[in-house]
């Protein structure tokens, strides 16, 4: 066999390997993206919904607190909030204005200090549901506020801890 026929079949055999390699860090890279893309869109879905919602949602920040003997949730930053008001600047079981077809978050927080009881936060209208929460656990739920009338948001291992949901 020729020298120049040596080299050719090294050559043929270093072009495989990067050919190779090449295909794998493309392959990776194709795996990656879509595994983000796929992320992306089911991140997108509303709980109450089957395709994803683009647009900002409405933030409503409640926490599972207790005081004396009584459970309740305290509203720690949303508009269209109507309750009474606790010494902390929060309101206990507040009722809430929502405007019908518009995306909204809860962002549920068990801040139940004194008891370190779990808690949840549910609204059946609207399939949202979050898991039962240990003491600073917390869970985000975005639906789509998609039917109009009044529900009640309560925690099912505290029945005192309840309120409503007017959606106009």
């Amino acid at each position: 066999m020729s020298n120049w026929m040596k080299k050719r079949r090294g050559q043929v055999s270093t072009v495989s390997k990067l050919s190779r390699r090449r295909v794998a860090i493309y392959g990776t890279l194709i795996a990656i993206s879509s595994a983000i893309g796929l992320f992306s869109y089911y991140s997108a879905v509303p709980v109450n919904g089957t395709s994803p919602v683009l647009g900002f949602p409405t933030n409503h920040f409640i926490k599972a607190s207790h005081s004396g003997s009584s459970f309740f949730y305290i509203n720690q930053g949303s508009s269209s909030v109507k309750g009474a008001r606790t010494n902390g600047g929060g309101i206990t079981n507040p009722s809430y204005l929502l405007t019908k077809g518009n995306l909204q978050s809860i962002h549920f927080t068990n801040g139940d200090y004194d008891t370190h009881s779990k808690h949840n936060f549910n609204i059946d209208a609207f399939n949202v549901h979050t898991r039962d929460l240990g003491y600073f656990e917390s869970q985000t739920i975005t639906f789509l506020a998609d039917k109009a009338g009044t529900f009640e948001y309560y925690c099912t291992l505290h029945p005192e801890m309840k309120g409503n949901i007017t959606i106009e």
